[in-house]
C-alpha cells in the first residue's frame, strides 16, 4: 500500500487557504442520482437541467382587484356596463361586448375580449355601470400569459440546491418528481480508551466523548447521511476493522484525534497500511494537525482531538470538501469589519480564528469582543460565540479599538 512522508516533520506550515485549494483538487462530486418526489427534494441538489412544460403564468390574469374592460372603449368617455365577474378558479366565460366590463379579482383570468384592468379604488361604480377616473393605458394591471417564462424555458440548472423558493417554483410549473444527486454519506468514530459515552460514570483519567456529537451536529446542518460508529477501543485490529467498515459504507470517513506528531497510538500506522494518507501541518489555530487522503473509495479526514480544533478544522477544511462532493459551488465566507473591544494577544506564525461575540452599538456600528479564554479545549467558548475574529498569519497582537475582520457563523455552526 502506498504511503506518504509526514509533512508534520517539516518546519514550514501550510496556510489554510493554500490547503483548501489542494484539498479540493483531490475530491470529486458524487455522480449517482435518484428520482424523488417534490416533498422529498428539499435540501437536495438537482442532477439535471429542468425546463417548464407550461407557460407561466398559464393565462392572462389580473394583478389586482378591480374591473376588466377593453381599453379602446374608454375613448367615448361613456360609462361601462357591468356584465359579470371573474374570480380565481371561477373565470368569466361569457361574451365581451363593446362598452362592457366585469368585476375581477387578483389572479383571476382576464377574458380574451378584454385587455386592461383598473384597480377598484380608482373606479366609480353604481352596481350596473363604472366610470374610470385615473389615467389609463392599454394592458395596465394585466399579467400576460408566459410573461415570466414560456413553455420549454429552462427553470433550474443542474447543481441547484433545492430550497423553499425552488420548491415553490417547481410546484408552480407542476413538477411532482425530479432527479437529484444521491445524498453524500459520512461515517465517523472516535478512538481512545479514555473516552466514555455520555450518561456513564467517569473513572480516573476518563473524559466524555464530545467530538462525535459536535461532528454529528455540523453534519446535520447539510443534507448529509451520517453514520456514527461510536467509540472504538484502542486496539489495533478494532481500529483496522472500524476503518474498513467506515470506508465500505460511506463516501467520507472522519475521525478526531490520532493525527498529531507525537501520537503514540495505532491510528497513523493503520492509515498508512490501509489507505493513501498524508499528514498535514497547517498554519491554523486552533488546529494545525490534519490528515487527508483516501481509504478505498472513501475520502478520509482526520481532525485534531481537541474539541475546538476539531470543530474549526471541520468548518474551514472539511465542509468545503462536502460541498464539492454534493455538487454545489464553493462560496466565500461572508466577512465584515468591526471595532475590537479589548486587546488580543497573539504570536505570529498561524492564522487564528478567535471565538468572539459580534454586536452593534447605538450608532449601528459593528463591535466585537472575544469570548474569553481561547484554549483549544474550551468548547464552551463555541456556545458563547457568534463569529470568528480572523487574525492574519503575521499578526502579533491587537489593541483595543482596532478594526478587525470578522466572520459571522454560518448555518454549519449557528
Amino acid at each position: 500500500m502506498q504511503t506518504h512522508a509526514d509533512p508534520c516533520s517539516q518546519p514550514s506550515l501550510m496556510h489554510p487557504d493554500q490547503a483548501i485549494v489542494k484539498l479540493l483538487e483531490q475530491v470529486k462530486p458524487i455522480t449517482d442520482s435518484e428520482v424523488v418526489t417534490l416533498p422529498q427534494a428539499l435540501g437536495r441538489v438537482l442532477a439535471e437541467d429542468l425546463a417548464s412544460h407550461i407557460d407561466l403564468p398559464p393565462f392572462d390574469n389580473s394583478a389586482m382587484d378591480g374591473y376588466a374592460f377593453t381599453y379602446a372603449d374608454l375613448a367615448s368617455g361613456q360609462p361601462l356596463k357591468l356584465i359579470g365577474q371573474s374570480f380565481a378558479g371561477h373565470p368569466y366565460t361569457g361574451k365581451c361586448p363593446a362598452d362592457s366590463c366585469i368585476r375581477i379579482m387578483t389572479g383571476a383570468p382576464v377574458p380574451s375580449g378584454y385587455d386592461t384592468v383598473q384597480m377598484q379604488e380608482k373606479v366609480n361604480a353604481d352596481g350596473e355601470h363604472i366610470t374610470i377616473e385615473a389615467p389609463k393605458e392599454v394592458g395596465a394591471n394585466v399579467r400576460c400569459r408566459g410573461e415570466e417564462l414560456s413553455s420549454g424555458t429552462k427553470v433550474l440548472n443542474a447543481g441547484t440546491l433545492i430550497g423553499a423558493a425552488e420548491m415553490g417554483v417547481l410546484a408552480t410549473i407542476g413538477v411532482s418528481q425530479l432527479r437529484v444527486k444521491r445524498i453524500v454519506k459520512v461515517a465517523f468514530f472516535s478512538t481512545g480508551d479514555e473516552l466514555r459515552p455520555v450518561g456513564s460514570e467517569l473513572g480516573p483519567g476518563q473524559i466524555y466523548d464530545s467530538n462525535r456529537y459536535s461532528i454529528q451536529g455540523m453534519l446535520s446542518r447539510g443534507n448529509i447521511e451520517w453514520i456514527d460508529l461510536g467509540v472504538v477501543e484502542d486496539n489495533k485490529e478494532a481500529i483496522r476493522q472500524a476503518f474498513k467498515t467506515a470506508s465500505e459504507c460511506a463516501d467520507m470517513v472522519i475521525t478526531s484525534g490520532g493525527v498529531s506528531v507525537g501520537d503514540a497510538d495505532y491510528t497513523k500506522q493503520i492509515l498508512d497500511e490501509e489507505g493513501q494518507i498524508t499528514f498535514w501541518k497547517l498554519a491554523i489555530k486552533p488546529g494545525k494537525p490534519f490528515a487527508f487522503g483516501h481509504l478505498g473509495n472513501a475520502v478520509f479526514c482526520g481532525l485534531p482531538g481537541n474539541p475546538v480544533s476539531s470543530m474549526v478544522t471541520f468548518y474551514k477544511l472539511v465542509w468545503p470538501l462536502l460541498t464539492k462532493m454534493q455538487g454545489l459551488p464553493q462560496t466565500k465566507p461572508v466577512t465584515l469589519q468591526a471595532t475590537l473591544k479589548g486587546e488580543i494577544r497573539k504570536q505570529a506564525g498561524r492564522v487564528e480564528y478567535q471565538r468572539a461575540i459580534l454586536s452593534y452599538n447605538a450608532n449601528g456600528e459593528a463591535e466585537v469582543a472575544i469570548t474569553g479564554g481561547q484554549g483549544s479545549g474550551m468548547l464552551t467558548s463555541m456556545t458563547m460565540a457568534n463569529c470568528f475574529i480572523i487574525l492574519a498569519q503575521d499578526c502579533d497582537g491587537l489593541t483595543d479599538g482596532t478594526q478587525v475582520t470578522v466572520e459571522p457563523f454560518n448555518g454549519v455552526l449557528s
